[in-house]
């Protein structure tokens, strides 16, 4: 009797454990949406990678990334999707599937692929922050432009957590910023950081003699980062920024 109970205990511990694996990994990795407009992952507990499509001239349809950052019931989002149609169903999807407010977007750069679902979020009344430059350069445009500006760097509080937006340098353009979240010692780069393998893309509003100085001091300000998402293409670890300098030396 003794021994059957012994194996009856380390039947439902090791079930236990199995089941709490398994929730964990659910929870923290995995596609969570998509539509023909709008793909969102799950890349820890608290962030999510949003990603759209933009056609171009020069590279065909290129998917765009974005990071949602998340603690309690509030989110912040770096860049929004490319056009107003997916920024429509990001918004959504955050409401009733994540049940979260979300209390600010941040554009990394003017260009269309961090900004072009502005509109929807001020339609929402959804503030809208970003570098000093990336108006100036929205206005100039005459796309849509954020609404509060910063200077070198701004701190916001999304639930009890800190997330950050800070200029570095020029690069990919004169106004590329980087998103940190410190609590799951996350980065997105945007288009200032590349993936593996990828090359260099769109120079028409580069500086590609700053470029690797800039993510030189990406690396040395984020020393812990352990996960980075890129503008364009596949997440990765700081394998991506040493990748980005020596792309552009």
């Amino acid at each position: 009797m003794k021994f059957q109970l012994q194996i009856l205990v380390f039947i439902c511990s090791a079930f236990a454990i199995s089941c709490g694996s398994s929730k964990k990994t659910t929870e923290t990795r995995g596609q969570l949406y998509k539509s023909e407009d709008l793909v969102i992952n799950q890349i820890s507990p608290n962030a999510f990678v949003h990603t759209s499509f933009l056609q171009t001239n020069d590279f065909g349809l290129v998917p765009c990334n974005g990071l949602i950052v998340r603690d309690k019931n509030e989110v912040v989002i770096f860049d929004t999707p490319e056009n107003d149609k997916s920024a429509e169903e990001l918004i959504k999807w955050i409401s009733n599937k994540l049940n979260c407010k979300i209390i600010a977007v941040i554009p990394t750069h003017f260009h269309a692929d961090c900004l072009g679902g502005l509109n929807t979020f001020t339609k929402y009344k959804i503030p809208s922050y970003a570098y000093f430059k990336t108006i100036e350069f929205a206005k100039e445009n005459k796309v849509a432009v954020p609404e509060i500006s910063f200077k070198d760097s701004l701190i916001l509080k999304v639930g009890n957590k800190e997330v950050i937006a800070k200029f570095f340098g020029e690069g990919h353009t004169k106004d590329n910023v980087v998103g940190y979240f410190p609590s799951e010692q996350i980065m997105f780069g945007g288009c200032l950081i590349k993936e593996l393998n990828a090359t260099k893309g769109y120079l028409g509003d580069a500086n590609t003699k700053d470029w690797s100085s800039t993510v030189l001091k990406v690396k040395s300000a984020y020393p812990n980062v352990k996960i980075i998402v890129p503008g364009h293409g596949n997440y990765g670890d700081q394998k991506l920024l040493d990748y980005t300098i020596q792309l552009f030396k």
